[in-house]
Parts: C-alpha cells; sequence; structure tokens
C-alpha cells in the first residue's frame, strides 16, 4: 500500500466525526461546511442527525452507540433506519462484554444481525473498543467481523473509559484481517503525528473530531 502522508491524501481517508449527545442540528450543519472544506472522505453522525444533505461526502451514522450493550435486533434497526434515511456507511459497537468473556459466538451473531439489517449496498464498520480486549480478544473479534462479512474493523468508540486507539491495536487488527477489510483508527488521535502513527500502523480510515488541527500539521 502506497504511504499515506500528504494532505491531501490524510484528508480522503477522514470520517469527519460528531458523535457528542449535546450536538445541534446546527452543528451537524457546521460539520458538514467544515469537512467540505476541508476535503474529507465522509462525515459520521448519530443517526437521531439523519437525513443530512452533504454534497460531495459520503454519510456514515453509528448503531448501539456508544456502549454496544443494545439488543442485536435494536441494533440492526437503528442501522437499517439509518441506511433508509441516507447512511452509506454504519459503524456498530459489539457487545464488549461478550468478547471480555470469550463468547466469540455472540459477538458474531450480533455483528451478523446488524449486517443482514444493513444490507448488502452499505459498508459496515465494527466498533470493537480495543482499548476494553486482551490481544486475542482483539484477534477473535476481528475474525468474527471477517467472517459476518463487515467491510471494517474499528477501534473505539471515543467513548469508553480504556481509552482510544493505540498503534498497536491497530497493528494487530491490520495484521488479523490483512488487505481484506479496512481498519478505522479511532478515539483519542488528535495530532498529526497520531494520525500518522495509526497510518503506519496499517489503519486504512481515521475517525477525526478535531480533523482540521490535524491536517494543518501536513
Amino acid at each position: 500500500m502506497p504511504a499515506v502522508s500528504t494532505r491531501d491524501a490524510v484528508a480522503a481517508i477522514v470520517d469527519h466525526t460528531l458523535l457528542k449527545p449535546e450536538a445541534t442540528a446546527a452543528d451537524v450543519a457546521a460539520l458538514i461546511a467544515e469537512a467540505q472544506d476541508l476535503g474529507v472522505y465522509a462525515v459520521c453522525v448519530s443517526p437521531s442527525m439523519l437525513p443530512i444533505a452533504a454534497p460531495g461526502l459520503v454519510v456514515a451514522a453509528v448503531a448501539g452507540f456508544p456502549s454496544g450493550k443494545h439488543h442485536s435486533l435494536v441494533k440492526a434497526a437503528e442501522a437499517r433506519l439509518a441506511v433508509e434515511q441516507g447512511a452509506a456507511e454504519v459503524d456498530m459497537v459489539i457487545d464488549v462484554g461478550a468478547a471480555v468473556a470469550g463468547d466469540f459466538n455472540a459477538v458474531l451473531a450480533d455483528i451478523i444481525t446488524v449486517r443482514e439489517g444493513v444490507g448488502s449496498d452499505a459498508v459496515l464498520k465494527v466498533i470493537i473498543e480495543s482499548a476494553a480486549l486482551s490481544d486475542a480478544a482483539i484477534v477473535a473479534t476481528c475474525r468474527a467481523a471477517e467472517q459476518a462479512g463487515a467491510e471494517f474493523v474499528k477501534t473505539s468508540t471515543g467513548f469508553h473509559p480504556a481509552g482510544g486507539a493505540s498503534a498497536h491495536a491497530v497493528e494487530l487488527m491490520a495484521n488479523t484481517v490483512g488487505d481484506r477489510l479496512g481498519v478505522k483508527a479511532s478515539g483519542g488521535i488528535r495530532t498529526t503525528a497520531a494520525a500518522l502513527e495509526m497510518i503506519g500502523a496499517g489503519a486504512t480510515r481515521l475517525g477525526l473530531s478535531g480533523t482540521r488541527a490535524v491536517l494543518a500539521g501536513l
């Protein structure tokens, strides 16, 4: 894979993100305008903010966010509604507790249910909350995501007390899924150096809220 290090190349793999619970429609409009100005790939918003008009941008929404402790059918319904309201990509949160407990059949079933909910046209990213998992659980969860038909595995919600993305987790995830799935690094990536470290570790997409500051350093 060619090195992604120029400003435009990094912008082209960024999901410009606003998932704060206090976000308003005006905040989302500002997010979209900033995303268009920065030339990023996508905007990622809470599903309740849909539908949105975001010309030139891919629209992504989250499901089961941020805890992942929603019933699988609820996640699937939320994800399906997001797609019906214009989301081309859905970032779902796994049942982190199932992964911690080593119940990867439950993790697999959860992801499959959401995969079926969004249909075959939408991109499904699976948030594994890597900071809360052992290395072995990260690997097993990534394998479950691939088996379930996801297009991406993603490190973090950015809301978990255990922390966000780490280069170690990204590298482990990338080594597990190879070039078959994308790897999205998200959660606590606030500097240019951190973004480049994640890309160097194997990230093919970045979830950023402070995108302007990260791109300014390139």
